[in-house]
């Protein structure tokens, strides 16, 4: 199994889909036929009753998805979803997701992780996503190593690589853009692992579909 950290969102579209890197990235994984997690914070409104309907229709489990009253799920349009996407279409008679929220969504803690990772018995590879508080990294760090699982962590273009990761993590520099390659890719990258693959044949696996693997 594969959890995925980090931040998702909410595209109320047209169409409505669910949006940013953590979601792009577990549903890909989900795409691959890997079993997928997602552990996050999102709010306690119709924008995340929408989105947690859309990863349950996509096979994206949310078991560790903490819902916050205080503050609204984020929102944001995605350039990574279509029009064809099968997801977005099966929504368009959803849930309403309400109107736009004031604030910038839920803030993810090192508590919230640590918690929602006490829902997830077994899992075999952690991706952190680039938008991934760094605060969370070392209980990511930690849990990875107490269950045996690979550790993947990607970072922003901009931001350094984060002290006390393992020698055997992979770390992937995430482009600036927010784009569907790198999420895709990523998600693929993880469900190779999750089926077995050693990281240099994870890579390989996807680099047909454009992935180049980082130096170092």
């Amino acid at each position: 199994m594969i959890v995925v950290v980090g931040l998702p969102a909410w595209d109320p579209g047209p169409p409505p889909a669910p949006a940013g890197r953590a979601a792009a990235i577990a549903l890909a994984a989900a795409e691959a036929g890997a079993r997928v997690e997602l552990l996050g914070r999102i709010g306690d409104d119709p924008g995340g009753d929408a989105l947690l309907l859309a990863l349950s229709h996509a096979g994206v489990g949310h078991v560790a998805l903490l819902r916050d009253a205080a503050r609204s799920t984020l929102r944001i349009r995605s350039s990574a979803v279509d029009d064809d996407v099968p997801i977005a279409a099966a929504l368009l008679d959803g849930p309403d997701p309400g109107p736009e929220p004031d604030d910038e969504g839920p803030c993810l803690e090192p508590a919230d992780v640590a918690l929602g990772l006490r829902y997830l018995i077994a899992f075999d590879v952690l991706v952190v996503g680039d938008d991934a508080p760094d605060a969370v990294i070392p209980v990511c760090v930690e849990a990875a190593a107490f269950a045996g699982a690979r550790l993947v962590v990607a970072i922003r273009s901009a931001g350094a690589v984060p002290d006390g990761l393992p020698e055997d993590a992979t770390v992937l520099v995430a482009p600036d853009e927010d784009g569907e390659a790198f999420p895709r890719l990523l998600g693929r990258y993880a469900a190779a692992l999750d089926g077995g693959a050693s990281p240099a044949a994870a890579f390989a696996a996807t680099a047909g579909d454009g992935w180049e693997r980082p130096g170092g």
